[in-house]
């Protein structure tokens, strides 16, 4: 992005560039500021030519949003198409990038998170998508099951390929529709670990995950966005907010670790806790309502 700039952009105009770049297989998104907005065709024409593997480039207008996890997206050059295939780790995933959420950004934290399954687990993914940490946990750990949900018809069509693509069909159980309606129908005091990777709604199906725990408790891993203020670290700000969520619903439990994901805007990060519940749950008002 900086050649980019020198070669196309004016003195004025290399200030606006905005030099991250995401690369999703084939396909690279990136973001223009609004100051270079009638060039953005001809920036990512000169991106397809310096990059040789990359096949099409997409800007993105809009942040990810909604329960199917979909960010806004403009096709600016290359092939027309938005389906493209990664690879983590050795596993490898089809992605639809217009109609699906992953990000690159994430990959550290699906084997970070596959290294604390232990042997034998049940382990309850709530916002699976294509199915990136479900299918890493069962390559890389021994759980005796994953429950790999998802609401988003197009992202679970994409995670059963891609469960029969890692050959973990033995492993991942693909379970399409609302996370917390699923909990309630076949998953009560099931897991040993818990995943709740979609910040918007993580603390909303807390109580949901609790349900879905063992009677003896289990394992949260619970991503949160949080707005920091300049005098305040992150963590402590995802820790706080963890533990009024977790009193007002009288949990015994711990954050066993609490760490940055990645920056999601000014002063706003993604956070990650893990969560040793030390005792069952139950919440009958929960159990009778859908």
């Amino acid at each position: 992005m900086e050649r980019i700039a020198r070669e196309i952009l004016s003195p004025d105009e290399r200030k606006y560039l905005i030099k991250h770049v995401d690369i999703i297989g084939d396909i690279a998104v990136i973001k223009i500021h609004p100051f270079l907005i009638k060039k953005r065709f001809l920036i990512a024409k000169c991106l397809l030519k310096m990059l040789p593997n990359v096949r099409v480039v997409y800007r993105q207008v809009a942040p990810t949003s909604g329960s199917y996890r979909i960010r806004g997206l403009e096709w600016l050059a290359g092939e027309r198409r938005s389906i493209t295939k990664v690879k983590e780790y050795g596993c490898s995933f089809i992605v639809d990038i217009e109609r699906t959420f992953y990000t690159p950004r994430l990959s550290y934290e699906h084997m970070r998170v596959a290294r604390l399954v232990r042997s034998g687990e049940v382990v309850v993914n709530m916002f699976a998508g294509i199915g990136p940490f479900s299918i890493i946990i069962a390559k890389y750990a021994e759980p005796r099951v994953v429950y790999s949900i998802d609401i988003n018809p197009v992202a679970y069509e994409l995670m059963k390929r891609n469960i029969e693509i890692n050959k973990v069909a033995d492993k991942v159980i693909p379970i399409h529709g609302d996370a917390a309606t699923v909990v309630l129908r076949e998953l009560i005091n099931k897991a040993d670990r818990v995943l709740l990777p979609l910040p918007m709604l993580a603390l909303k199906y807390l109580p949901f995950a609790l349900l879905a725990l063992k009677s003896q408790g289990g394992f949260l891993h619970l991503y949160v966005n949080v707005f920091v203020p300049k005098d305040e670290k992150p963590c402590k700000r995802a820790e706080r907010l963890c533990s009024i969520a977790l009193n007002a619903l009288q949990v015994d439990c711990e954050v066993t670790s609490c760490r940055r994901v990645r920056s999601i805007g000014p002063r706003l990060t993604q956070i990650v806790m893990d969560i040793f519940v030390r005792k069952g749950y139950c919440l009958n008002s929960l159990i009778s309502s859908p």
